[in-house]
C-alpha cells in the first residue's frame, strides 16, 4: 500500500528563511531587551551617585570640613541623615540620661537542662560575685612626645587622657553565671588548648575598622561579659579592636573534679574622647588574667583581669588632629602602672536559706557577716603560668611559633644546632601593640 505523504519541507531539504529570519528577530529583541535594561541601571546609579555627590557636597558647605567629619562619625549606615538610633549617643550626652540597652538579656545567659536540675535539686540560689577596680593612669611623661613639651599637640586632643584619673565603677556586682563565657566548648580540652572566646573578623580582605568612631557597638552574646568588665575601667570600652589581632582567646591551666582555672588573654581598646573632640584611642597592649569556676558556672572562686606593667612601654595610643582619618593621625606610646580588676572574694548565694529552705538573715545577731566555708580544691592537672602565656601567645600571634632569643642568646642556639641567625631589628615589642 502506498501512502501519500503530507506536504512541508522535505527532510535533509533548505531550511525555512523565514523561520531563520524569527530567530534572528527573537535574540536581537533580546540583546536590545538587555541593553535597555543595563542602560537603564547605570542611568540610575549615577543618578544616585551624582545625588549622593550632591548632598555630601551641601553638607560640606553647611558644616565645613570638621562638622562634616563629626556629622559622619554619627551616620554608621552613610545615607547623609542620622536617625533617632544613630542619634542617641549624642541625646544621652546632652541630656545625662544613661543609656536604655537590652545588655542585661543578653548577660542572663539560657542555662542548660543539666544546670536546671541542678539548682532545682539542691534549691541554690544564684550567685553573686563582687569585682574591684584599680587604675592608675598613664604616665605622660613617658610618652615621646613629652620630650619637647607635646609640641604641636592641642590640648584639646589629650583632654580625654588627661581627665581620666580614675576607674568609672570602682566596685561592680556580677551574678556567677555571667562568666560562663569563660567556660571551655568542650568537656575533653586538654590543657594549654587555646580556643577563641571572641574569635577576630578581621582579614586581609575586610582590613581594619575606622578610626573615626567615638561610641562601641552594641556588644552581643559572649562580647557583653567583657563590655561589663572593660566598662569598670572608663565608659567607652570597644570589644573588638581596630587592628589586629583581634578577639579573646583562653586555655585551661587546671582541671579538678568541679572547677577549671582558665587563662585568658583579651585585646581590646577604648575611646576616651566624644564629640566635639576629635577621637582619641587607648589600646593597652593586652589584658590578661585567669578565672577559678565550677564547671557548670554556679560559682567562681576568685577572678583576676590585668594589663601587664612589666614592659617599660605598654600602651598604643592614637588620636585625630584633623577631618582626614587617614592623613591627620598621631601616634604615640607609653606606659600604664595599673589597670586590673580583681574579685573581692569568691562569689556567694544572693540569698541565704536554712536546711528547710526558709530564707534567713545575712548578718550574725552581733551584726558580723555570715562567714562562708570554702572547700579546698584538689586540681588533678596543672599547667604553669608561663607555658599557658605562651599558648595564648601563639594563638594571637602565630608567627611566635618560632622562638625568638636576645641577641646573644641567639649565637649559642644556632652554634649549638648548627643553624644560621635571622637577626631583626625593631624600635619597640614585637608581640603586642605598644609597638
Amino acid at each position: 500500500m502506498v501512502r501519500a505523504r503530507s506536504p512541508g519541507r522535505q527532510p535533509g531539504g533548505p531550511p525555512d528563511p523565514s523561520d531563520r529570519l524569527g530567530r534572528w528577530s527573537l535574540v536581537l529583541l533580546g540583546a536590545l531587551l538587555a541593553a535597555i535594561v543595563a542602560a537603564a541601571i547605570r542611568g540610575y546609579a549615577g543618578y544616585r551617585e551624582a545625588q549622593t555627590a550632591a548632598l555630601r557636597e551641601g553638607a560640606l558647605k553647611s558644616l565645613g570640613t570638621e562638622g562634616l567629619y563629626l556629622f559622619s562619625s554619627l551616620d554608621l549606615d552613610r545615607d547623609l541623615s542620622i536617625s533617632p538610633e544613630e542619634f542617641k549617643p549624642i541625646a544621652e550626652k546632652l541630656t545625662g540620661a544613661m543609656p536604655v540597652t537590652d545588655f542585661e538579656e543578653e548577660e542572663k545567659l539560657p542555662l542548660d537542662p543539666s544546670e536546671t536540675l541542678y539548682i532545682e535539686e539542691n534549691l541554690s540560689p544564684e550567685e553573686k560575685l563582687f569585682v574591684v577596680a584599680q587604675f592608675q593612669p598613664l604616665l605622660l611623661e613617658t610618652m615621646t612626645k613629652s620630650k619637647d613639651g607635646f609640641l604641636g599637640v592641642s590640648h584639646l586632643a589629650l583632654s580625654g587622657l588627661r581627665e581620666w584619673r580614675t576607674p568609672s565603677s570602682p566596685l561592680m556586682e556580677f551574678s556567677a553565671r555571667q562568666f560562663k563565657p569563660f567556660l571551655p566548648p568542650r568537656s575533653n580540652m586538654e590543657l594549654g588548648e587555646p580556643w577563641w572566646v571572641i574569635p577576630s573578623e578581621l582579614s586581609i580582605f575586610t582590613g581594619y575598622l575606622s578610626n573615626n568612631r567615638f561610641y562601641p557597638p552594641p556588644p552581643k552574646g559572649k562580647e557583653v561579659i567583657i563590655h561589663r568588665l572593660l566598662s569598670m575601667f572608663h565608659p567607652r570600652p570597644f570589644v573588638k579592636t581596630r587592628f589586629g589581632p583581634q578577639g579573646a582567646v583562653a586555655c585551661l591551666t587546671a582541671i579538678s573534679d568541679s572547677y577549671y582555672t582558665v587563662a585568658f588573654r583579651i585585646h581590646a581598646e577604648f575611646q576616651l574622647n566624644e564629640p566635639p573632640h576629635f577621637p582619641f584611642w587607648f589600646s593597652p597592649g593586652q589584658f590578661t588574667g585567669h578565672i577559678v569556676l565550677t564547671k557548670d558556672a554556679t560559682h567562681v572562686r576568685e577572678f583576676k583581669l590585668f594589663v601587664p606593667n612589666h614592659r617599660s612601654l605598654n600602651v598604643d595610643m592614637e588620636w585625630l588632629y584633623g577631618a582626614n582619618e587617614k592623613s591627620n593621625m598621631e601616634v604615640d606610646i607609653g606606659y600604664l602602672p595599673q589597670m586590673e580588676l580583681e574579685s573581692q572574694g569568691p562569689s556567694v548565694p544572693s540569698v541565704i536559706q536554712d536546711e528547710n529552705g526558709n530564707v534567713i538573715d545575712s548578718r550574725l545577731p552581733s551584726g558580723e557577716p555570715i562567714q562562708f566555708v570554702f572547700e579546698d580544691i584538689v586540681w588533678q592537672r596543672e599547667l604553669s603560668w608561663e607555658e599557658a602565656a605562651r599558648q595564648l601567645e601563639v594563638a594571637m600571634y602565630p608567627f611566635k611559633k618560632v622562638t625568638y632569643l636576645p641577641f646573644t642568646e641567639a649565637f649559642d642556639r644556632a652554634k649549638a644546632e648548627n643553624k644560621l641567625v635571622h637577626s631583626i631589628l625593631l624600635w619597640g615589642a614585637l608581640d603586642d601593640q605598644s609597638c
